[in-house]
């Protein structure tokens, strides 16, 4: 069995990490909305860094179930 607190943990930081990526797409229109300016590129990359927090919660939580939740 797998710590049931920890994983409500990390799918809620998930959560917030997805608000996050959202308030960043704010006022983003097309893709060149992001290469148009050095504001641009700083959101670009922050949402970029956030997908890979993503990523990693995913994979802890695919290490605590041992992929039972994911199937």
């Amino acid at each position: 069995m797998y710590d049931r607190s920890l994983l409500l943990e990390l799918l809620l930081e998930i959560e917030e990490a997805i608000r996050r990526i959202e308030r960043r797409f704010q006022g983003i229109r097309k893709a060149d909305d992001f290469t148009a300016s050095d504001e641009g590129l700083d959101r670009l990359d922050g949402i970029g860094m956030v997908l890979i927090a993503i990523s990693e919660n995913i994979r802890r939580i695919s290490q605590l179930t041992g992929d039972e939740l994911f199937n």
